[in-house]
């Protein structure tokens, strides 16, 4: 029988520590997941066009009632994410003296193509189990938007819908914002 070598995990301070010291940078496309490094997938040609898609509606739609950050990080527990797009609650500073955390969040969303299964398998109960009120993906595969609410401490959303084009999609903290389906692909 053969055992497997220990893996190493880091904390959120240390990762930072990391990128502070130039051990990791912005060209890196690393993110910290579950304690460990992971290499981001590569963005596709409709991967980038939809997040800029949903940047500009929603930058237009939320306006000062919300913070806009593309393919930033968010500090979770044992995690530092970078989703495609997060809408956060405004701050006098828009976070230059201190990155996001959960309670800050929201709405995060992933646009998935061939991420679909990490972003449902692995993003989806993380942010779950860091209170992540609402979470979408735009399911690119399939033109569909997957809306994920009601976290519970499981890592799994209690209300879970999947909205097609001709469906609008509101964002349940900022109310009678609403984005048509068919806009977001």
């Amino acid at each position: 029988m053969s055992a497997m070598p220990p893996r190493h995990c880091f904390t959120v301070p240390q990762y930072e520590k990391m990128i502070d010291n130039g051990i990791l940078n912005e060209n890196d496309r690393v993110e910290l997941i579950r304690g460990e490094i992971v290499a981001k997938m590569a963005i596709g040609d409709a991967h980038l066009g939809c997040v800029n898609r949903m940047n500009r509606l929603l930058v237009r739609s939320v306006w000062d009632r919300g913070v806009i950050s593309v393919q930033n990080p968010v500090v979770l527990a044992d995690s530092e994410p970078e989703p495609d797009i997060a809408v956060l609650v405004p701050r006098a500073d828009d976070y230059a003296s201190a990155k996001p955390r959960a309670a800050d969040v929201l709405l995060l969303i992933e646009v998935a193509d061939s991420s679909l299964d990490y972003d449902r398998q692995v993003k989806a109960p993380l942010y779950a189990e860091n209170s992540i009120t609402e979470y979408w993906i735009v399911n690119l595969e399939h033109k569909c938007l997957e809306v994920h609410r009601q976290p519970r401490p499981d890592g799994t959303y209690a209300d879970v819908r999947t909205l097609r084009v001709g469906d609008t999609a509101d964002i349940a903290a900022l109310p009678g914002l609403s984005i048509g389906v068919a806009e977001i692909l």
